[in-house]
């Protein structure tokens, strides 16, 4: 969860988490708060492979319906699209590093405001369309959709502000056979090379895209 952790943990809320790859029941939407949605190697239309990621899906919608705040980060993001009625498909260039993206709507005030120009860390090959009633937050030269909103209680992001230097660490080590020549793929030391600032400057951006949900539900 990198940084997402610490903020949880500092407003007060007790963590819980369910692995449905390890065959873990889904906790009822009326014992939850505040539901985050985290990534994956997998695609979320690997059904097949994965059974329970319609079990997920299902849960996901229920929890918007509900009204609960709802964070989705890269195939979280993309769970929630899909569950939303939005498609999941390859995007034309995998996104792997630090690459820049840009608000689509920084004066809207019914939305989430984020800065005109942000260097994020990326690390996914698929895209999605926004579900009908989304908005779009922010885009990229290399991905259209990289950040979208429904309604006050729900955002998806398809980059990766959580990250911290022991989980970027974490990442590289484990999928590093991703890691060929691309536009927008950066090397194993252009990735692990980035100054401190860069970590703080999105861990602080999460920080704000928390409360700001938490504040919804309250």
């Amino acid at each position: 969860m990198g940084s997402i952790e610490f903020w949880l943990q500092s407003a007060g809320y007790q963590i819980s988490g369910t692995q449905l790859f390890n065959a873990e029941a889904l906790p009822k939407i009326e014992d939850i708060d505040f539901l985050v949605v985290l990534g994956g190697p997998m695609s979320v239309n690997d059904e097949a492979g994965f059974p329970w990621l319609k079990n997920e899906k299902e849960f996901i919608k229920s929890a918007i319906t509900a009204g609960k705040p709802v964070l989705g980060i890269c195939l979280g993001a993309q769970l929630i699209a899909s569950a939303m009625g939005g498609q999941v498909y390859p995007n034309s260039l995998a996104e792997i590093g630090w690459f820049q993206v840009e608000a689509v709507q920084p004066e809207n005030a019914s939305v989430f405001q984020f800065p005109e120009e942000i260097n994020v860390f990326h690390w996914h090959g698929e895209t999605y369309s926004l579900p009908v009633g989304a908005k779009q937050l922010a885009r990229s030269e290399g991905c259209e959709n990289q950040a979208f909103q429904i309604g006050k209680h729900v955002i998806g992001l398809q980059f990766h502000l959580e990250t911290t230097p022991e989980s970027a660490r974490a990442i590289v080590e484990n999928c590093k056979d991703e890691l060929v020549e691309g536009a927008f793929i950066q090397t194993e030391s252009e990735i692990l090379s980035v100054s401190d600032e860069s970590y703080s400057s999105i861990n602080f951006l999460m920080s704000n895209i928390l409360a700001y949900l938490h504040a919804g539900n309250h």
